[in-house]
């Protein structure tokens, strides 16, 4: 069964710092471009940073040079650095591969506010 679990979510004041986590089983993880993607309320999801199979990133021109995307194969794992947040970047963060095939999971909350 496949299973995506996003962590590491919470309320920052703005230029603060968070780093959310991805825990993937039941895929050949380490086959995949993997993304992470936020929602902000009454907005489409988007994506805003991807990392291919062997590690090379791309990110969303309205996070580039804030947010950090790096995995670990061994683990299942992909991270999230995220640096000088900003009030926009307040959403729901969720994981995935890059072309969105396994249901989405619970996501979590980052609120941006002083």
């Amino acid at each position: 069964q496949v299973q995506l679990v996003e962590s590491g979510g919470g309320l920052v004041q703005p230029g603060g710092s968070l780093r959310l986590s991805c825990a993937a089983s039941g895929i050949r993880f380490s086959i995949y471009a993997m993304g992470w993607y936020r929602q902000a309320p009454g907005k489409q999801r988007e994506l805003v940073a991807v990392i291919s199979s062997g590690g090379t990133p791309n990110y969303a021109n309205s996070v580039k040079g804030r947010f950090t995307i790096s995995r670990d194969n061994a683990k299942n794992t992909v991270d999230l650095q995220m640096n000088s947040l900003k009030p926009d970047d307040t959403a729901v963060y969720y994981c995935n591969t890059a072309d969105y095939r396994y249901t989405w999971g619970q996501g979590t909350q980052v609120t941006v506010s002083s």
